[in-house]
């Protein structure tokens, strides 16, 4: 997996562009505020490896989306979640310099604001409102996690890719996602040749068209219908438990 330094890059502090960081207001926000640095991340930038201490968190912006991936011993990886501007990666439930499990890795490239991981657990001690919402944000990703365990197990790779491709375009907020059939090959644990089928098979029935390197959703609801329950479950528990982020949009 290629690793690319990150760039700071020059904008104002616009916090929407990552719901998360929104949702925690103005006075909760300044605890962190004066750490957060506008970063440039690119696509297949490895933000941790595991075994690695997590030392800064990453909120990824509108058009920016991260993967944990859970790598086996011959390197194969599967992702378990996808995260994007409704969340953070790295330091949501560790207490701080804690080695991560998995690999974190940019999927689609963009800004990101970034944080030491110690200055965010200082945030959740100083303020309840802080560790609340971190709290819940870590429960939502938890249960994204245990849902991908049973759709990998359970589900057809067709109704696998729609359902990653519906939690794509939510994240990146464009019918056009930027993404690699190889990319996707990855992310799904499968062959290319298996993701090629299933995408001519989409766009044959009209759902999406495939350009190299570029995937543009024309029928949402019909990638919904495709999808399996997967996607519907871990949006509703996220919806329950953060209505001020997931009502963002």
């Amino acid at each position: 997996m290629p690793t690319a330094a990150a760039q700071t890059i020059p904008l104002e502090n616009d916090y929407s562009v990552n719901r998360l960081l929104v949702a925690l207001g103005r006075s909760d926000r300044a605890l962190i505020e004066p750490y957060l640095i506008l970063k440039l991340v690119g696509r297949g930038q490895v933000l941790f490896e595991p075994g690695q201490d997590v030392e800064t968190t990453y909120f990824p912006c509108r058009g920016t989306m991260g993967s944990w991936l859970v790598v086996s011993a011959d390197g194969r990886e599967v992702e378990a979640a996808t995260i994007g501007r409704e969340g953070a990666i790295g330091g949501i439930v560790s207490a701080g310099h804690k080695p991560a499990f998995g690999r974190a890795v940019i999927q689609i490239g963009g800004p990101a604001f970034s944080v030491p991981t110690a200055r965010l657990e200082d945030a959740k001690h100083r303020s309840p409102v802080f560790h609340d919402l971190f709290s819940r944000y870590a429960d939502a990703l938890l249960a994204q996690m245990m849902q991908s365990v049973a759709c990998n197990a359970l589900h057809s790779i067709e109704a696998r890719c729609s359902r990653w491709l519906l939690s794509t375009h939510d994240r990146v907020g464009q019918t056009a996602i930027p993404l690699t059939q190889e990319a996707l090959a990855e992310m799904l644990g499968v062959q290319r040749t298996t993701v090629t089928a299933v995408a001519r098979s989409l766009q044959a029935r009209g759902l999406i068209r495939y350009a190299r390197g570029r995937v543009e959703i024309l029928n949402r609801q019909g990638i919904e219908d495709t999808a399996c329950e997967c996607y519907g479950a871990v949006e509703s528990h996220f919806e329950r438990l953060l209505p001020e982020i997931a009502d963002d949009n």
